[in-house]
């Protein structure tokens, strides 16, 4: 995991910090965390797996369908790359 060091922080913010996290009975480290996360993975972002099966779900895709793709998928080893 990544380690942050953040100077200079007003004691106005600093105190704000402390208050929110006393507030969800969490350290201010935690505090601080969970807003950076908040931050820059917001809960309304589109979600991959979410996106794929709306995908889904849209053009009718059935779990036969998913059988079928799953049996016809060549599951043998790759053959190494020769450069020669």
């Amino acid at each position: 995991m990544g380690m942050m060091t953040v100077r200079n922080i007003p004691d106005e913010v600093h105190d704000a910090l402390r208050a929110r996290a006393r507030k969800h009975d969490r350290s201010t480290e935690a505090e601080v965390r969970s807003i950076l996360a908040d931050a820059v993975r917001p809960r309304d972002r589109l979600r991959m797996g979410d996106a794929l099966a709306a995908l889904g779900r849209e053009i009718g895709l059935t779990e036969e369908d998913v059988d079928m793709i799953e049996q016809a998928r060549d599951t043998s080893p790759a053959e190494p790359v020769h450069l020669e």
